[in-house]
């Protein structure tokens, strides 16, 4: 691993996390159905037991070699010392709250957070204890006057939900640190292929796997990357006492996902960008939200600290009703609705960031809809947005 680190992104991800020496000269490391590890004897049963070390096979839960080649091959890619394997991404979300997070402390969410994360802050996190308060994504180093003698950490959703703000990651991360706090992001939309969060300051990363490091639609999985070994262990440790522990299928399909994840994030990259600037010229959209479009008030920060787009962006429609928004989005051939992105398949739902932001109202009148371009050729997906903004059209109200 430390030769590989010397590599080219696209070589690491070919290479990350195989042992082929180990595995009878098989290419892709095997998937270990486990519960029960057997040891050699008591000496070994008390050396492996304590304290809880990186790979160590303890128990099924503790991790497999399955677990660890995942959990290796994504905490190289985004630079960490090491990675948590969870069972998805709203897991790895709430792992890494409960491994910081205690009673009567507070903690800064982004107002662009995936709805999820949101509940969980505004549930089972406030049932414990711990206060949220949303901040406007575009707050930048303002963020040091809400922070309070008992701010816990600040989590960062860069580009946010629904809305796609970029987040002034350095100036958020300069002043948590002056203050001795914890910064963790969510890097979901970029993955490591475009962002690495840890190198502007983070201290803790996740992703939901289940997008675009698996890929492909099939699996579920989450993980939590630690910038140092303290972190890390703290993370393990409580992740552990939880129960949390990813299925090896599905911590094989993430393996299998990143070997390709330069190739597919390259063509997610082109066609979002490509169906964002044909939105723009469409007399039905209001505004399109994707930070790589020149015009976009975050442009300067997403160049600046992203190498590229992934194909998840948003826009606004003008007003029209929701007889119109069903025949538009009803009569879709290619794009699907469905929660989801990351994979292969593009989609496209309908959204209501009105009804959840609480600290920068939301002020567009007309639907929100959220893009994810698939891999499929991008000419075909604007016809079927053309057919989707004539049947919008030729609707009654």
């Amino acid at each position: 691993m430390s030769k590989r680190k010397n590599f080219k992104f696209d070589t690491q991800l070919a290479h990350l996390g195989r042992d082929s020496a180990s595995n009878h000269g098989v290419v892709n490391p095997p998937v270990y159905h486990a519960s029960t590890i057997l040891y050699r004897s008591l000496a070994d049963v008390r050396e492996r037991q304590s304290p809880l070390r990186k790979g160590e096979t303890q128990y099924g839960r503790a991790g497999t070699p399955t677990t660890f080649a995942f959990e290796d091959t994504v905490a190289a890619l985004e630079g960490g010392h090491g990675a948590v394997a969870l069972p998805s991404g709203l897991a790895a979300v709430a792992g890494a709250f409960l491994s910081f997070a205690e009673q009567g402390d507070h903690i800064l969410v982004a107002d662009t957070v995936y709805q999820p994360t949101r509940r969980f802050c505004l549930g089972p996190l406030k049932d414990f204890g711990v206060e949220t308060e949303f901040y406007d994504p575009r707050i930048g180093a303002g963020i040091a006057d809400l922070i309070r003698p008992n701010t816990r950490l600040i989590f960062i959703e860069s580009p946010g939900s629904l809305t796609f703000e970029v987040q002034d990651i350095p100036a958020i991360a300069t002043a948590a640190r002056a203050r001795n706090v914890l910064v963790l992001a969510d890097n979901t939309w970029a993955s490591p292929m475009f962002c690495n969060p840890l190198e502007l300051g983070v201290d803790v990363v996740v992703h939901a796997g289940t997008k675009y490091l698996v890929g492909h639609a099939d699996a579920m999985l989450g993980v939590i990357v630690a910038k140092t070994d303290k972190l890390y262990q703290r993370i393990r440790t409580r992740c552990q006492l939880y129960g949390y522990a990813a299925a090896p299928d599905d911590l094989y399909l993430g393996l299998r996902g990143i070997r390709t994840l330069s190739v597919r994030l390259a063509r997610h990259h082109e066609t979002g960008l490509k169906l964002a600037h044909w939105l723009q010229g469409r007399p039905e959209v209001a505004a399109v939200f994707h930070p790589g479009l020149p015009d976009s008030p975050d442009h300067g920060l997403w160049k600046r600290d992203y190498r590229g787009a992934s194909g998840l962006f948003g826009l606004a429609l003008k007003p029209c009703s929701d007889r119109q928004l069903a025949a538009m989005v009803d009569g879709f051939e290619i794009f699907g609705m469905g929660f989801s992105w990351g994979g292969y398949e593009s989609l496209c739902v309908v959204s209501t960031p009105q009804k959840i932001r609480t600290a920068v109202p939301w002020t567009h009148e007309g639907p929100t809809l959220r893009i994810h371009a698939g891999l499929e050729d991008p000419d075909d997906l604007i016809a079927d947005l053309a057919a989707g903004f004539e049947r919008l059209g030729q609707t009654e109200t």
